[in-house]
């Protein structure tokens, strides 16, 4: 098993009263980093605690750190937190044993209290400069489910076995949460028309998905083992990678995803560490009797016992009627990170094994994360057959896409075996309408 420590105890306490509340995200535990900024000052690194943030420069300048800490306390001071995820997994430790220190019930409360700020008054941003991002598409759930709508006798093509299948995409539109999506256009054309038309998309869709962020990373032409993965990859948040189905099916042959993916990708703004998930690592998803064996640059004992993760996953969605008239977001879809075909840790060790150079802050999404019947799709494109099949909302509309003004609501934790439980906080955004 992963090795735990101190900061993992699932009897720690912290003297913010919110972090020891059932059903927060964010106990003492967790401790997960990101950037925030406060009245229009600059951003700054901070790491969350219940419901208050604390503010790494302001703790920085009060003398709270020392030798390793420090280090890597300094480098997760600024703007963004690339010069933190620079260095080496002994760093990393070094400042979560710190903080957790420093915000333990029985730590040094006036110095550290004097550094907080109210989750309310932060706004929080992108919590790296991503240089890269790439989509995997790793749950053979998702896979068979959307495959099945167009290739009912064979919905998995050859290669989905034998490689973790992913696309390259665009870094600059990725947002943090809370940013509105405004809905793409683009040219389309539908199955009784002669010629394809441009305007806005008309089957826009959400993707349920967790992301990981790359740590060190290596050299051009130099590959990093599977083995090797574990100090390459800081921490995880959740991903929306928007999806216009419709513009989507017109353009993606020969080369793939291109306007139908790169006009949005929202992530929640919180890293939850690869560390602070310990507790919850668990065995690869078990192949069932004939599938292939991963090729050896894929496989290990260490990611068969403990490359996969128990985290469960929620997405929900409200629509303007919903949010005046008060109602509850509706959950959509629900379902587990565990049973995903491919590891976090097998996706990246593929992801190099050509000599790509992985840099620090890159960000790699697992794909949609999907379960096997209704009530566990990750997609619009699931929940609805492709559009076939509308489903209603608690105030009486019906959805087979979403429709301007939907608002989609990613959340996800992870619970049980006696630890603490973890959150990930909200990944959201409404759809406005197409511009132009």
């Amino acid at each position: 098993m992963p090795e735990l420590n101190d900061t993992h105890d699932p009897k720690r306490k912290s003297f913010v009263a919110a972090a020891n509340e059932a059903g927060n995200d964010f106990p003492i535990q967790n401790l997960p980093l990101g950037v925030f900024s406060i009245g229009g000052s600059s951003p700054h690194g901070g790491v969350a605690i219940g419901d208050q943030i604390l503010d790494i420069a302001a703790a920085l300048k009060a003398g709270l750190f020392g030798g390793a800490a420090r280090d890597a306390a300094e480098a997760a001071s600024g703007a963004i937190l690339n010069p933190l995820l620079s260095q080496n997994s002994a760093h990393w430790s070094a400042l979560r044993a710190r903080v957790s220190e420093l915000l333990a019930e029985d730590g040094p409360k006036d110095d550290v209290a004097k550094c907080l700020v109210a989750m309310t008054d932060a706004e929080m941003h992108l919590p790296t400069q991503i240089g890269d991002y790439t989509d995997f598409y790793a749950s053979i759930n998702h896979a068979t489910n959307a495959g099945t709508l167009f290739r009912p006798d064979n919905p998995l093509l050859p290669s989905y076995k034998h490689i973790p299948i992913a696309y390259h995409g665009r870094a600059s539109s990725i947002q943090p949460s809370g940013e509105a999506i405004i809905r793409p256009n683009g040219q389309t054309k539908a199955p009784d028309a002669d010629a394809p038309s441009f305007g806005p998309c008309k089957r826009l869709d959400y993707e349920m998905e967790l992301a990981f962020y790359g740590g060190p990373g290596n050299a051009l032409g130099t590959p990093i083992s599977l083995e090797d993965t574990e100090s390459h990859i800081f921490g995880l948040c959740l991903l929306n990678d928007w999806s216009a189905r419709d513009i989507q099916a017109w353009e993606y042959q020969p080369l793939g995803p291109f306007l139908g993916k790169n006009f949005a990708s929202t992530i929640s703004p919180w890293i939850v560490t690869l560390e602070a998930l310990a507790p919850y690592r668990t065995r690869s998803f078990k192949r069932p009797d004939g599938d292939p064996a991963p090729l050896p640059y894929l496989a290990s004992d260490n990611d068969e016992k403990w490359g996969g993760l128990d985290i469960q996953m929620q997405v929900a969605i409200t629509s303007a009627k919903m949010r005046a008239d008060g109602q509850a977001p509706y959950v959509c879809g629900q379902a587990p990170f565990k049973d995903m075909y491919w590891t976090i840790f097998q996706m990246l060790a593929h992801h190099t094994s050509g000599g790509c150079d992985l840099r620090p802050g890159d960000l790699m999404g697992t794909g949609t994360v999907s379960g096997t019947k209704p009530g566990s799709y990750g997609s619009l494109l699931e929940i609805s057959r492709g559009g076939q099949e509308p489903f209603d909302l608690p105030s009486g509309e019906s959805r087979t896409f979403l429709e301007d003004g939907d608002e989609v609501i990613m959340s996800s934790h992870c619970e049980g075996g006696g630890y603490a439980r973890l959150g990930f906080g909200d990944c959201r955004g409404i759809v406005l309408p197409a511009r132009g």
